[in-house]
């Protein structure tokens, strides 16, 4: 079966298919709508041969289904067919969830998506995904763990504190979510010049390794 794997994020649309080294890269950003999705990746992938799809979509996915309207993107993702769009069997799933399924690798594993916002996903010691939504809880002065940590807390208070902010809030959801570790994915995970204590960095083409493995339990 060749799958062929999305990973929505704030700022890029990768894909990718099985059988191909080399992913593809769409910008998106706040005005994208999942129809515009839609259209911009059949069109990247035209010619491209596959089965079925895999969806990484930040926000809230419940049994395969998206609740909440991406919070970086634009309108029209609650509901949407996705399946009739792409004419194939389509899984979905939080793109925290999907990162981190990828870069498990046993034990209870967190895993924290530092990008554009913050994703969060739980793998259990069993080997199932949890999605997590830890982005918007309060962290200090008011503001969440994402106004902290997320692309705008880099913005806003430079590099050194933003990693200081980093480590304090990767041990403090460690400990919350009793994991045995804790990987850092997302584009600006590569910034962080010192890792917190049993943490280790992720890759962005785990994403793609999730959404392939997300067939191979059906």
């Amino acid at each position: 079966m060749k799958i062929l794997v999305i990973d929505v994020g704030g700022t890029h649309v990768k894909i990718i298919v099985t059988g191909r080294r080399t992913r593809v890269k769409i910008p998106s950003g706040p005005e994208m709508s999942a129809r515009q999705m839609v259209a911009a990746v059949c069109a990247a992938t035209a010619g491209w041969q596959y089965d079925a799809v895999s969806i990484g979509c930040p926000g809230p996915v419940v049994q395969g289904v998206i609740t909440v309207e991406p919070h970086n993107l634009g309108g029209g993702w609650v509901g949407f067919d996705f399946k009739k769009a792409f004419g194939r069997p389509v899984k979905i799933i939080n793109d925290a969830a999907m990162q981190a399924l990828g870069s498990y690798e046993g034990g209870q594993m967190l895993f924290l998506g530092l990008g554009t916002g913050l994703g969060s996903a739980l793998v259990s010691h069993h080997g199932s995904v949890i999605p997590l939504e830890l982005a918007h809880l309060p962290y200090k002065n008011g503001l969440t763990y994402e106004d902290y940590i997320g692309l705008r807390g880099l913005e806003h208070l430079g590099k050194k504190k933003w990693h200081k902010h980093v480590g304090i809030i990767v041990a403090k959801l460690k400990f919350a979510m009793q994991a045995d570790y804790v990987v850092l994915g997302g584009g600006n995970s590569r910034l962080i010049e010192k890792l917190p204590p049993d943490s280790r960095l992720g890759d962005n083409s785990n994403a793609f390794r999730g959404g392939f493995r997300l067939w191979k339990k059906s």
